[in-house]
């Protein structure tokens, strides 16, 4: 089999883009040059990797090869980055979950635009659980965790921030200093949101409460909406704050639960160069 580096970039930039045109606008080439590769790659394993005619659609076997392909591509780059001159120059990829998205980033880049001038970092927003898994699958080079144990070596922890109860302003309780478990679940809680829902769940075991709730969602826009339209009531780290409505309001939670943010690169593989240098540069 002589599967080339060029044909996985080909690979994975025309699924990450949907079609063989804009693949071949992120890569900077042609879309011939794409579509080439991507048929060069099909013949050496033997089978369609995507689907054309439209949007460029993953196969079963591309998908099976696609978390592969990213690994590789991904030590190559790390490869090419440390025999290229010292200077910190070139792309990386982080992946944070929302809120930090929303309430630590913008911060974090500004310092980097100033010590790292010529780093560009792109986001990739998702949630806990896909944090670990696009940093050890090479989908990512580096990424800020929420609560990892252990800390990965080499990691720094970038923030700290605690968790707050989120209700209507016009709530009853919208004035009390702190709301408890059972304050929120008088109005049904509505879980998850952003990839919060494992700190809520540890609130719940701290408490030595049952984890329930009335409404589980995935998105802070449909949480924050169903809270606005008296639907319930929910929790929200506080880095949160600058996504809330301006008919919503933040309070202290009890019992208190601070989560731990940690900038850190891949355990199971060489770290990006520039994924070093973000850290360094904190």
């Amino acid at each position: 089999m002589g599967i080339s580096i060029q044909q996985l970039r080909a690979f994975v930039a025309t699924v990450d883009a949907g079609s063989f045109t804009s693949g071949a606008s992120a890569l900077g080439v042609g879309q011939s040059a794409v579509s080439h590769a991507v048929a060069g790659l099909e013949r050496e394993v033997g089978g369609p990797v995507v689907r054309r005619g439209g949007a460029a659609v993953v196969t079963p076997l591309g998908d099976r090869m696609l978390a592969h392909a990213r690994s590789v591509l991904a030590s190559v780059d790390a490869l090419e980055a440390v025999v290229r001159p010292a200077t910190a120059r070139g792309t990386v990829r982080l992946a944070a979950v929302p809120t930090v998205c929303q309430g630590l980033l913008p911060r974090l880049r500004e310092l980097w635009a100033v010590t790292l001038p010529d780093v560009d970092v792109q986001v990739y927003e998702g949630d806990d659980d896909e944090m670990p898994e696009w940093l050890e699958g090479g989908t990512v080079d580096a990424a800020v965790l929420v609560d990892p144990v252990p800390v990965p070596d080499g990691g720094v922890v970038v923030a700290r921030d605690e968790m707050g109860a989120v209700v209507r302003r016009d709530h009853p309780l919208a004035s009390s200093a702190a709301l408890s478990l059972d304050d929120l679940h008088e109005d049904g809680l509505v879980a998850g949101g952003g990839g919060c829902e494992h700190q809520i769940q540890r609130m719940h075991e701290l408490a030595g409460q049952p984890f329930r709730w009335a409404h589980r969602v995935r998105e802070m826009s449909t949480m924050f909406g169903m809270i606005q339209r008296g639907e319930g009531v929910s929790i929200v780290p506080t880095l949160g704050r600058v996504m809330l409505p301006d008919d919503l309001v933040m309070l202290p939670v009890e019992p208190r639960y601070v989560r731990t943010l940690v900038l850190s690169g891949p355990a199971s593989r060489p770290w990006h160069p520039l994924a070093q240098a973000l850290v360094d540069a904190v």
